[in-house]
């Protein structure tokens, strides 16, 4: 079994595309989302039905639930809060009800899969080093646990202490737990603009980090001509 593992796709179509279309090149055989499926980009709607055409296991988004929703979003910044304000109003009833129905957690196969993180994940929580992974390891049952939120690519590994690691293809050891950030399909923030997903190959016991290149330009007229503010359509370019 080889499972492709991708989140933060935020409404970025082309780079969902592109990751599905490397993925089925690589004799995937499962996908599981680990949520933001909407927010940021222009493409909504449409990738909230990819991804619900594929009736694979997901996972609920900060995004996804506020875009889903009709609370305020006046703690939230600027820019993501007038993209949040834009994409509920291309989505339908139907469509932000999925959304709102999506679980915060979920035990798929012999892994656990999270958008931010297992202790509160409906808070939200951002995971940038080892130390902050270390509560988190302490609700984690599993040998592994996929996550996403921050869009930076990362292993978290717990022996007798946390190290992080570096992404690439990495050896999944007995004894050992891991917290699994994907990265992002749809707006990287590590510095490489190229879409992020992860495969998992459990008879090999591998996690392989890919970079896939995608029609960025394309990605960016659309933001412009949604009437989208312009930096959404820069920093994607930047992978910031």
């Amino acid at each position: 079994m080889r499972i492709a593992l991708f989140g933060d796709i935020h409404a970025n179509l082309e780079a969902l595309e592109a990751v599905l279309q490397d993925a089925s090149q690589q004799a995937v055989t499962d996908y599981v989302c680990m949520g933001d499926i909407v927010g940021y980009n222009a493409d909504p709607a449409a990738c909230l039905e990819i991804v619900r055409a594929m009736d694979a296991p997901t996972v609920k988004g900060n995004h996804d639930n506020d875009a889903a929703g009709n609370h305020s979003l006046d703690n939230m910044n600027l820019i993501a809060a007038a993209a949040l304000v834009w994409t509920r109003s291309q989505l339908s009833e139907e469509q932000r009800l999925w959304l709102q129905r999506l679980r915060m957690v979920r035990q798929v196969s012999n892994f656990t899969v999270v958008h931010s993180t297992l202790d509160q994940p409906a808070n939200w929580n951002y995971v940038t080093n080892r130390f902050d992974a270390i509560s988190n390891f302490s609700f984690q049952f599993t040998q592994l646990c996929f996550h996403g939120h921050t869009h930076v690519p990362r292993v978290y590994l717990k022996t007798d202490k946390v190290d992080e690691l570096e992404p690439g293809i990495i050896p999944i050891e007995a004894d050992s737990k891991y917290f699994v950030n994907v990265g992002s399909v749809g707006q990287p923030r590590d510095g490489d603009w190229r879409a992020c997903y992860v495969i998992y190959d459990l008879h090999k016991a591998t996690i392989e980090f890919r970079r896939i290149e995608y029609d960025i330009e394309k990605t960016q007229a659309k933001i412009i001509a949604a009437g989208l503010p312009k930096m959404l359509a820069e920093r994607i370019a930047e992978g910031r």
